[in-house]
């Protein structure tokens, strides 16, 4: 999601992709790390209180508190550029605190690719009561309001601006601000772990990985940390969104399937004519407009099925479809299964997942650009999708056309600095504490990790399961199966605090002997 060059750049060069999908794929999937786009976040109408003391935090304070961090700019320098700091906002709620003394543990939840108002309407809420825990939210770097160089415009004026843009600046952010913030709480024994869900999830898996001396343990929601330089097939998501829809319906499944070649069979001059049958708000200009759209609504409801206990996304749109008669023909089918999914609206707005200039938006594309670069195509006829196979190539044509020829996108250098191939023969060597939550709906559970790799590096997955959906806030008509994988991961994450805390203990009464 970009650069000064992506303000007012043309909607087609942002969403650049193979025949135009794989940016607008990749978008769609990691837009509300943890929660839908149509859901709100809890704290957002709260006061922002800015620049409060930081010792004003205390377990007895019965509200969440935003600050602001002064956070350097580039942590692997030492050029006089580098120590060029900005305000990196970050959120504590201290309301279940047990405080200092008791060895309190403190969950971080580190912000994805959005503002971290987006973010906070997680389940810490309800695991910090069960913890007596501190909860952090850290806002991502040039998202929201932590963007350097003092403006939003100038951070994403050129390409300079935006170097300082990308996840192991991120993660080192985060160490920053924690080690500073468990300093001036006198809670340097208190242990931490790191929360976050899809791209944050990854990051806190990575966490862990990098900064084991700071976070004892990281729970890592919906994290496709396997998604890179082509360790999967690139075509993995849409099999999973294809297969949830054939397992709701075989007939659902098919009309789909069969719908793009009919709309490919109208010729520009029916435009007008598809624009009014789909009921659009804003004439089409290609064919591929209309496509995009659908296929977004579809990943979407899949990605997020079951966000609503017992509601599947997934089944309302099939409804739509199969509700209407045989005799139909394919594309007012559709329009029925669009209906049933948006609530049946005068129009609908074919920009809604992408609008132009979001910040979000903007901000992903730059990253898809250069670290977090995936590969996302369609080579067989194994989805009820189009065949759109992948071309990396023209995928970085197409990052370059919006910042520039020198921009030089690097496909393989997350899987080098985080690890990705063989993974569990890697991660068996050197890493620990580590949960892997998924549901298998979620597209993006192909790209995780379905398999306990050790004692401490534990897979957790529920069949019905969506993005994110354990990290959601508890609801009483939560399916039990839901309610039984937060509960594990209670379990472990109560497992760590007790052996960091049995063996911090036994180092102060080995202190004292001496």
């Amino acid at each position: 999601m970009h650069c000064q060059e992506g303000v007012g750049v043309p909607r087609e060069m942002i969403t650049m992709a193979p025949k135009s999908l794989l940016v607008r794929f990749l978008m769609l999937l990691f837009i509300s790390s943890v929660v839908s786009a149509k859901m709100r976040p809890r704290l957002g109408v709260q006061t922002k209180f800015k620049g409060v003391p930081i010792s004003s935090i205390s377990a007895s304070s019965n509200s969440s508190v935003f600050f602001n961090y002064t956070q350097t700019l580039d942590h692997f320098n030492y050029r006089p550029d580098s120590f060029t700091t900005f305000q990196q906002r970050y959120i504590v709620n201290s309301r279940y605190w047990g405080g200092t003394n008791t060895s309190s543990p403190i969950f971080i939840f580190l912000g994805a690719e959005s503002s971290i108002d987006a973010q906070i309407d997680t389940i810490l809420d309800d695991y910090a009561t069960k913890f007596n825990a501190l909860l952090v939210y850290i806002e991502h770097r040039y998202y929201g309001s932590s963007v350097p160089f003092g403006s939003w415009e100038e951070a994403f004026s050129n390409t300079t601006t935006l170097g300082y843009f990308n996840s192991a600046q991120a993660l080192a952010d985060y160490a920053e601000l924690i080690v500073n913030l468990k300093s001036n709480l006198s809670a340097e024994t208190c242990p931490v772990i790191v929360i976050g869900g899809s791209y944050g999830g990854m990051l806190a898996s990575w966490f862990r990985l990098k900064y084991p001396h700071i976070a004892v343990g990281a729970l890592a929601s919906s994290a496709p940390i396997l998604d890179t330089d082509n360790i999967l097939p690139e075509d993995y998501a849409y099999v999973i969104v294809s297969k949830d829809f054939q397992e709701e319906s075989e007939s659902c499944y098919n009309t789909i399937q069969q719908s793009w070649s009919i709309i490919d069979s109208h010729d520009n001059n029916d435009l007008a004519f598809l624009t009014q049958m789909f009921k659009l708000c804003d004439p089409l200009n290609t064919k591929s407009e209309l496509k995009d759209y659908l296929e977004s609504i579809y990943c979407d409801a899949a990605q997020y099925d079951y966000v609503q206990p017992s509601i599947s996304l997934v089944d309302i749109i099939c409804q739509g479809i199969d509700g209407v008669s045989n005799e139909s023909n394919i594309l007012t089918r559709i329009v029925a299964g669009l209906d049933a999914y948006r609530g049946e609206q005068l129009c609908y707005d074919i920009n809604e997942y992408y609008p132009p200039n979001d910040r979000t938006i903007l901000g992903w594309n730059w990253q898809a650009c250069t670290d977090m670069i995936t590969s996302s195509g369609r080579t067989h006829n194994n989805t009820m999708f189009q065949i759109s196979p992948y071309d990396q190539n023209e995928f970085i044509e197409g990052c370059q056309q919006i910042y520039g020829a020198t921009l030089t996108p690097r496909p393989h250098w997350i899987a080098t600095e985080f690890g990705g191939h063989d993974i569990k023969l890697v991660l068996q060597n050197f890493g620990s504490n580590i949960i892997f939550s998924n549901g298998l709906r979620d597209p993006f559970s192909g790209g995780g990790v379905l398999q306990n790799i050790s004692d401490s590096l534990v897979a957790i997955y529920t069949t019905n399961g969506s993005h994110c959906l354990d990290i959601l806030p508890a609801n009483e008509a939560d399916p039990i199966w839901l309610t039984a994988q937060r509960n594990s991961e209670i379990e472990i994450m109560q497992g760590w605090i007790s052996e960091y805390n049995s063996i911090h203990n036994k180092k102060n009464v080995t202190d004292k002997g001496m």
